[in-house]
């Protein structure tokens, strides 16, 4: 197949990596904006580039005209979680979803590979609309922590390295950093409620913080520079030490300073 004929072949899977990122991402910002929490932490995505292609081909004796109904991950989209918990979450979002439609499931979570990988695998046929119609295409999601992606990418980069024939003692140091990959996941498991509650905090700092900012830029582009100068100093004095009520208290109070100019300029 000639390098033009390649790049037909692989722009609707360039497609479906834009519009699935896309998708996936506007799960986490949209529970985000509704203050909910998010089993979405980011997402990535490629498309198989052609000579891990062709490498697949000849390993699987694959005829070139079937590349596109037997290699189920030229398109690759990746999900990562913070907690293992997350993951299923994910996956059943997945399953209720009407614009995709799963072929199906593997899951490396629970049923570990021997080399210690740990992942959550869905196929999917995914529909992309071409200028000639609509295309089915196979697409594969992968789910997991930042831990397992961590692990799995250093294997990645050494499988590469070694060609895929490790040496015993870097195989072994694996196996024991994918165990201490498990026992983070897990350790962060049972303090999850303690991390999303101090996650949320500085998501409400955060905004009190940025909406007071933008108070205080109004007031100095009003030029009542004393004003912002004093609201600047307590916010100051605030982001180290202060509280979420000390922060809403001096949000008010440039909301009350700031309105009470501008009635007046008027």
């Amino acid at each position: 197949m000639a390098i033009t004929q390649w790049k037909t072949f692989l722009f609707p899977y360039e497609q479906a990596v834009n519009e699935l990122k896309v998708k996936f991402k506007s799960i986490r910002t949209e529970l985000r904006r509704k203050n909910d929490y998010s089993p979405v932490e980011f997402v990535t995505g490629r498309v198989k580039e052609i000579n891990s292609i062709l490498e697949k081909v000849n390993k699987y004796d694959i005829p070139i005209d079937r590349i596109e109904y037997e290699l189920e991950d030229i398109a690759g989209i990746r999900i990562m979680c913070q907690f293992v918990d997350d993951i299923w979450t994910v996956i059943n979002i997945i399953r209720e979803r009407k614009d995709m439609q799963i072929v199906y499931e593997k899951d490396y979570v629970t049923n570990v590979k021997e080399s210690g990988y740990r992942s959550y695998h869905i196929v999917i046929k995914y529909p992309v609309n071409m200028s000639t119609g609509l295309k089915m295409i196979l697409a594969e999601i992968q789910i997991r922590t930042l831990a397992m992606n961590f692990w799995a990418t250093i294997e990645h980069s050494l499988n590469y390295k070694y060609r895929k024939d490790l040496p015993e003692d870097v195989r072994e140091r694996l196996k024991n950093a994918a165990h201490a990959a498990y026992k983070l996941d897990e350790e962060m498991r049972i303090i999850k409620g303690e991390i999303m509650d101090a996650q949320k905090l500085f998501e409400i700092k955060s905004s009190l913080v940025t909406r007071i900012s933008d108070n205080i830029l109004a007031l100095t582009n009003l030029g009542k520079h004393i004003e912002a100068a004093r609201y600047r100093e307590q916010l100051n004095r605030f982001l180290e030490n202060g509280e979420v009520i000390d922060l809403t208290n001096l949000l008010s109070s440039t909301e009350k300073t700031l309105t009470m100019y501008k009635h007046r300029s008027y």
